[in-house]
Parts: structure tokens; sequence; C-alpha cells
């Protein structure tokens, strides 16, 4: 089940502790089920390249990465994710699931260290271009129940401090006001779902969005 021309490009979004990553591997089972051709993929990550930088943005959190660096390696990962992994997929005709993409820079370095979206915009037309989601699926939730969620997540690795609390309430409100204003800006493509409810009703909710986009495209 391919879609006729180019494949389709979905992406998961949202403030640590929403359970995205959940969400993200039930809907790749859920479309892999369907019969669908999918990669699936993370940011940053999905390529050699990619998950080095991701290990030197993580380990950076609480080292005092400067944010403009922060957002240069985030498009460095980018670049090559979209030339190893995002751009051929598409050009076979998949489904490309990605457990964030740009968006998360906007709200992350754009709005949570206050780079500005004009800053970000201009990496993103260089490195992405028309290489942009057609369906962004955005996990909201408020900060403080965000924070309960990760703290839970730390304990279970035995961390005694997680990426959430090493980056403040501020920040994370911040980033989620990020999420809303791009949801305002582009509602045809970024669809809010209420993450504060059982893991499977949410996932219905995605299915439910992500079943009725594909529909529409293959029509």
């Amino acid at each position: 089940m391919k879609a006729r021309h180019r494949g389709i490009f979905i992406t998961l979004e949202g403030i640590d502790g929403t359970g995205k990553s959940t969400q993200f591997r039930l809907l790749v089972k859920h479309l892999r089920n369907r019969g669908h051709c999918v990669c699936a993929t993370r940011e940053p990550g999905g390529t050699r390249v990619g998950e080095q930088i991701r290990r030197i943005l993580l380990a950076s959190r609480t080292a005092g990465l400067a944010p403009f660096a922060e957002l240069a390696l985030m498009y460095a990962a980018r670049a090559q994710h979209l030339t190893e992994v995002v751009r051929p997929a598409l050009a076979r005709g998949e489904v490309v699931v990605s457990d964030r993409f740009n968006d998360a820079s906007f709200a992350y370095q754009g709005y949570g260290r206050k780079l500005g979206t004009a800053t970000v915009r201009a990496l993103d037309r260089v490195i992405c271009g028309r290489t942009q989601p057609d369906l962004t699926l955005v996990l909201d939730l408020a900060p403080r129940l965000a924070l309960v969620r990760a703290q839970g997540r730390e304990v279970c690795r035995n961390s005694t401090r997680g990426r959430f609390e090493a980056q403040g309430m501020k920040f994370h409100e911040r980033v989620r006001a990020g999420y809303l204003a791009i949801a305002r800006q582009d509602p045809r493509r970024v669809k809010l779902v209420r993450a504060n409810r059982p893991i499977a009703e949410i996932q219905a909710e995605i299915r439910a969005l992500v079943d009725r986009f594909l529909a529409r495209r293959r029509g």
C-alpha cells in the first residue's frame, strides 16, 4: 500500500514526558499491520552520524552548550538524516514516521532557547527546503504533569537527575508555547493530541487522524 508518487512524511512532536516515543512505536506497528511500507526514524539521530551528534547533544544539556551551537548541531544531524534516510524513503513511496523533526527546532531552540523563529527558519530553508512534514501530531501536556512522568522514567533508569529537570520548568513552558503557536499557525498540518489520557485512548485518536489523512491522500 504505497503512495502513488512521493511518499508521506508524518512526524510526532511534544515536550519531554508526554509519552511521545511510546505513541510513535505504537503508530509504526499499526501502520505496518495495515500493510504500509514504513520507514521509522528519529531525531536527532536516524543515521550513524546523527546518533553521534545525539550523544553530544544529550550529554551537553547540562554542560553549557551555546544555544546557537545546539541549533547548528541539530541541523547538521538533520541534513545527514534527510540525505541518508528521509528523502530516499519518500522517493521510494514509503510512509516516513519520525520521532521529532524540524518543528522541534522551532519549539526547543526558537522558543525554548529564545533564538527566535526567524533564526531557525533561515537554517531550515537551507537544510530542509521543500522537504517538510505532511502531517504532524503534537502530544500536548502541561509541563508540570510532564515533569512527573519524566521523573518516573528517570527513577526506572536509576538516574538521579533527568533532562527535564536539568532544563527547568520555565524552559519547558516556553517549548510548549512554541508547539501551541506552531499548531495555531498551521492547523491543516499540525494536530494537537491531548496527552493527559490513557495510552490506548491517545493511540486511538492518533490512529484515527493518521488513517483519515492517508485515506485522503490515496483518494
